[in-house]
Order: structure tokens, then sequence, then C-alpha cells
């Protein structure tokens, strides 16, 4: 059997976006969301990156068989955008899921910040997710992923608690110290829980780098990224390349080349001897944990910082997700369950993010399908939508 393994997971995942909401708008109209807006931007990304990348992995599942293996998150709100507007790339992933080399992850079904305001939320939303997954796709997710790879010790009990025994996180460097991110490590607390942390250079070589014709090392090919993965495996257990899936023809154009490399890269890989590809759930299995990793405060895969100041970074955000999370009692005893799911489309962690003012490092990154001109305007919006939010729910309440 293969000593290395290369885990290879890909997030998929589009929010509900806000459309204009003024402040008189609010007590007078309650469509929040901007439908049009939705459907143009799933129709286009599924075109550019869903279907043909999900037709390219298909293809080299055929040519490779059990020996090339795929990890995937797909969020709730991605996948009832799907429903609505692209039910082919929901075919296109159940015809992935059928082939049994790829494996669909659980996470928070609003991608949402709820791990950190709210267990009982938090612990709901996973199982709905779950549920989804195996409706959707015919699979029942063994292990888990946060929203954004956000993790703390805590967070790792709260998922452990929730029987799943790997969860995926950052190898971020404030906490590694010294240690490599190429090994699986486990919870502290509860030891049972087994941690992926992702290798950000080589994960970010294709997920930001890739078209960069400045980078010194433009441009990357299958056999020169090839010889990287085996460096890194040289002295250690496993490489985690994780990413946003819209990394393929969306992020990283089609006329970049990036699904000419992908294409070439698995027989490059499994060129080399002792070298496989494992889903998140194998590699954890495979590979014992070298020793606990302690992450007392929440970590993320977000920029420059691996922390959750992208998007609870500011007072605008703090501001925004308490005032949001507030509600959280009203909505529950309301017992309504259109209230519910408003409640949890307006936690998706994307509202707060495009309100992050940390433009001076990370401005690309922020800016990236980003709906306003400033964090002050998403603010705004946001919080005019939370305001007429709270009037519904007062309502409902008073009703009861």
């Amino acid at each position: 059997m293969a000593t290395k393994s290369i885990c290879l997971y890909f997030q998929v995942h589009q929010p509900d976006r806000l459309r204009l909401f003024r402040f008189f708008d609010i007590g007078a109209d309650d469509h929040y969301f901007d439908d049009f807006d939705n459907s143009a931007i799933v129709r286009r990304v599924a075109a550019k990156c869903y279907l043909p990348m999900n037709k390219l992995l298909l293809d080299l599942i055929k040519t490779h068989g059990k020996d090339f293996k795929v990890t995937f998150s797909v969020s709730g709100t991605a996948i009832e955008q799907f429903r609505q507007y692209a039910p082919e790339v929901l075919e296109s992933f159940r015809a992935l899921a059928a082939t049994g080399c790829v494996e669909f992850l659980a996470e928070t079904y609003s991608h949402s910040l709820a791990s950190l305001a709210s267990p009982a939320e938090f612990k709901d939303q996973v199982k709905l997710h779950a549920a989804t997954v195996e409706s959707e796709f015919g699979v029942k997710p063994k292990a888990f992923r946060n929203t954004e790879l956000i993790y703390s010790d805590e967070i790792g009990e709260m998922v452990a608690a929730m029987g799943y025994r790997t969860m995926l996180t950052e190898g971020a460097k404030h906490i590694l110290g010294w240690k490599s991110p190429n090994y699986v490590y486990n919870n502290p607390a509860n030891p049972k829980l087994r941690l992926l942390l992702k290798n950000s250079a080589l994960s970010d070589d294709i997920a930001f780098r890739f078209s960069n014709t400045a980078w010194n090392e433009w441009p990357l090919t299958a056999p020169k990224y090839t010889g990287w993965l085996m460096e890194a495996l040289e002295n250690d257990d496993i490489v985690n390349l994780f990413m946003d899936y819209e990394t393929f023809g969306e992020h990283q154009k089609a006329a970049s080349g990036i699904f000419d490399f992908f294409k070439a890269l698995p027989a490059e890989v499994l060129s080399h001897k002792g070298v496989a590809f494992c889903t998140a759930s194998e590699a954890a299995k495979k590979h014992e944990p070298v020793a606990e990793l302690n992450v007392p405060f929440p970590i993320s895969w977000a920029d420059e910082e691996r922390d959750t100041s992208a998007w609870l970074g500011n007072e605008l955000q703090r501001e925004a997700f308490n005032k949001l999370y507030a509600l959280e009692a009203k909505v529950r005893r309301s017992g309504d369950e259109a209230l519910l799911k408003t409640f949890r489309r307006l936690q998706e962690s994307d509202h707060l993010y495009y309100m992050c003012t940390k433009f001076f490092s990370d401005g690309a990154v922020h800016s990236y399908f980003n709906p306003y001109d400033t964090p002050y305007e998403a603010f705004i919006n946001y919080m005019n939508v939370l305001s007429d939010f709270e009037i519904r729910v007062a309502e409902h309440t008073k009703k009861k």
C-alpha cells in the first residue's frame, strides 16, 4: 500500500446576495434577496467552472479508477441555488458521487459562523446539511469541515460530540510553530477527532498564483508542481490541497491553462511509487496522528492572519453579528419555518465578509464576488434588512 497521501479538497459555495434594501423599505418590504443576481452568477460559474470541472474529474476517475480520489463540501445554500437555477450541476455531482471515488463532507448548512455564536444553531445546521447531502448525493457524510475551515479546540469538541472523527482546518503557522502541516493531528480534548491541515503554500500556488505572470515560478506545469509535492512528501505523510472549487475556470480562467494543468496532474503524481490520492476520511484513517494540536482561539484559512478577523475584525461586523444572533431565541420561539429559513440565509458568512475593511493586505480577495463598492455600503444594506427582519420576528412573537 502506498505510504504517502495527497488529499484534494474543494469547497463549493454560493451565497444568497441581498438586493438593495433602503431605509424606507424597513417595515414595508420583506423581499431581501437579489434573485436575478444570484441566478446570473450561479449560471455563469456553472458554465465556467462547475460543469467543465466536474466533467474533467469524471474523466480522470474513468482513466485512473480508484487511484484518483477527491473530496468536496457543498454548502446547503449552493445546493438550493443549483436546484433552482442550474439543476444540471447537481446531476454532475451525483455522477461523481456514484463513482465511489468522491467524498462529500458535512458542514454548516448556511455557510455560517454559528460555531462562534450558538452551539444549538451550529448542531442544527450540521444535522440539516448532512441530511441534505445524503438526500441529494446518496452518501452520508463521515467527515466535517467548518465554514472557511474555522476551527478551535472547543469547536472540535462539538464536532466530535456529533459523531465525526475527521475534521479539516488550516495549517496556520502561528499554531503549528515548527511543526509541519503534512501530518495528521488530533483534538486535545477528544483525541478520536483527527485533524487534516491545509498546506497553504502548495494550495495557494494553484488557487492564487497559477495565472500570475509576475510570479517567479510562472508558468506552473504539472511536472514542476508534482516535483514540489514529492519534495514535501519526502519526510512527511500527507499533503492536503484545499481550495475553492471556483479556482478552476472562474478565479483562474480557462485561458490560463488551469484545466490542462489539472488534467495532467494525476498521471504525473501516480507515476511516482508509494504515493496515493485519498479522500479526507481515508487519509485520516490511514495515517496515525503524530501529536495533539492545541488551538485555544479560532483559526481559519482566510487572509494573512488565518483567524476570524475577515468576518469579525471590525465594529461594523461585530455589531451586525451580535444583532443577528440576538434574534435567535425569538426566531425559534416563533415556530415559523419561513422566518427560520430567512434567519439562516442572513447568517451566511459572506454578508459579514463584504463588510471587511482589511483592504491593504487582502483587498483583491475581499473584492471578488463583492456586490458592494465599500464595506460601509454592505453594512448599511445588511442592517436595513436586519431591522426589517427584527420587526417581522417581533410580529410573529406577539402572535404566539
